[in-house]
């Protein structure tokens, strides 16, 4: 009997494992590789990838008003449904699929070399900070390792190859070369502050129960199915709410579009960055048109590092799994790199 209980949960192991890599693969690629490397082409030869989702149409971003929270609701959520809904699935699916010894394994202990792996995996998922705070709830509940779920978090919007492509086609490729090692920089730093000032209950590296963390087979899509539920209705209502709020004031986020180099600009714009939220590569167009009404380097380089790291709504999603103090880390750690690079731009470009 005990043979064949464990030959069963082998068995199940291997097909949610299977199940999870097939809808991580196929799902990623139809919602992030095939549409990216289209757009590839469009920034290529016309050296724009679309209009600016902060002010549209328009030169200015519109005054606060519902009218403005409708219409940036909408357009933000025409650009990022699929992703989110790949991201619940996926996040549901690690912890209901994977067994989760699997993942504590891999990303389960603390240091430098988890934040590293945490980052480099994060590289082919390409997702925005909202729709990749599922997937890190998900980790982190399968015991990963704080600095390990912070790096793979922050790394799919930051180091986005897609968006680098964009963004030197765009803006120029001295914009993607900064990006890159700027956000290199940032990963690492956020990642390594957060495991460091955590609390110790989050801090500690938990031993995974064999046992519980195996699936039965008879319960497999039932479970996945509770878990979606639930992630869905925990996070949703509170994301759209955020955004629709954000999208009503974000003139006060922006009042200035044409913002010059100023030490109060590079930590306005660092800070406004940090809060708002964009879809994927959201900041290029963005830039681009802030660029054309006077934008100065050195706010310039502090939204192209804060605007796809963190935002608001992404970091009350992930108060499921990381306490107040290290999402204020975080947040923090976020705003000083946009700080430190809008002065590096200033002096460099």
């Amino acid at each position: 009997m005990k043979s064949k209980w464990n030959d069963g949960n082998i068995n199940s192991s291997i097909f949610g494992a299977v199940l999870f890599l097939l809808i991580a693969f196929f799902g990623v690629a139809y919602v992030k590789w095939l549409p990216y490397f289209a757009k590839s082409f469009v920034a290529e030869s016309k050296h724009n990838i679309g209009i600016s989702i902060l002010s549209g149409q328009a030169a200015y971003v519109p005054p606060i008003s519902l009218k403005a929270a409708f219409e940036y609701a909408v357009a933000y959520g025409k650009s990022i449904w699929q992703a989110l809904l790949l991201g619940l699935l996926l996040g549901s699916g690690i912890k209901t699929l994977i067994p989760g010894r699997w993942l504590s394994n891999t990303l389960g202990h603390l240091g430098l070399r988890n934040v590293v792996l945490g980052g480099l995996f994060a590289i082919p998922c390409m997702m925005c900070t909202c729709c990749a705070a599922p997937i890190a709830i998900g980790m982190r509940q399968r015991k990963a390792s704080v600095g390990s779920v912070v790096s793979w978090w922050i790394s799919n919007p930051v180091l986005n190859p897609a968006t680098l492509v964009f963004m030197g086609f765009v803006l120029g490729w001295k914009w993607s070369f900064f990006r890159l090692i700027t956000g290199m920089l940032m990963v690492i730093v956020v990642a390594c502050l957060a495991e460091r000032y955590a609390l110790p209950a989050e801090r500690k590296i938990e031993e995974v129960d064999l046992h519980s963390s195996e699936i039965s087979h008879d319960s497999l899509l039932e479970r996945w199915w509770s878990e979606f539920k639930t992630l869905a209705l925990g996070l949703v209502p509170e994301y759209i709410i955020l955004v629709l709020l954000l999208g009503a004031t974000r003139a006060w986020l922006f009042p200035v579009l044409g913002a010059h180099d100023s030490f109060f600009w590079v930590i306005a714009m660092a800070v406004a960055g940090t809060l708002f939220v964009i879809p994927t590569a959201g900041e290029v167009p963005i830039l681009q048109g802030m660029f054309a009404l006077g934008l100065g380097n050195g706010p310039a380089a502090a939204l192209l590092m804060t605007l796809p790291a963190v935002s608001l709504p992404s970091l009350v999603m992930l108060g499921r799994i990381f306490s107040l103090r290290t999402r204020l880390v975080i947040a923090g750690g976020v705003v000083a790199v946009g700080i430190i690079a809008g002065f590096l731009a200033t002096g460099l470009f």
